[in-house]
């Protein structure tokens, strides 16, 4: 898909935003959910999606770009404090010839360590929930002790 085009709302992320599919949440508020991704690359590995309609982040309407990228920030920091990463790679990617396949603009924090190369996203099979949802309330622990 280009750049260019009208807003799916029956994307997956939209449907997890509308509460019609299930997903790991790790923090949600009026201005973004953040969700454990089920194809991790890394432990911790997750996905901070503005709560408003837009495909990429080129769409995102310049007054609500601060309040997301502070949730982002936010979340960063959060799961760098749950996981004790050596670092963290936080990506966003727009277009699908830019690596997106989810037309929901969202972000990308995926806690990296020394000498350990990160999963090829969906390499490994979809991630056990049980695993997920404890890694997400360990983000929502270092998010309350903040």
């Amino acid at each position: 898909m280009s750049l260019e085009g009208p807003y799916d709302s029956q994307n997956i992320f939209a449907k997890m935003l509308r509460g019609e599919m299930a997903c790991v949440k790790a923090f949600e508020d009026d201005v973004a959910l953040a969700i454990m991704d089920v194809f991790p690359q890394s432990p911790g590995h997750t996905l901070v999606l503005p709560k408003i309609p837009a495909r990429n982040f080129l769409d995102l309407p310049a007054d609500k770009v601060g309040p997301y990228i502070e949730r982002v920030q936010r979340l960063a920091r959060a799961v760098r404090k749950a996981f004790s990463p050596d670092g963290v790679t936080i990506m966003q990617f727009n277009g699908a010839a830019a690596g997106q396949s989810v037309f929901h603009a969202h972000f990308h924090i995926v806690p990296r360590w020394e000498g350990v190369n990160i999963k090829r996203h969906g390499a490994a099979g979809m991630a056990d929930q049980e695993e997920l949802k404890a890694q997400a309330a360990k983000i929502a622990s270092a998010l309350q002790s903040n």
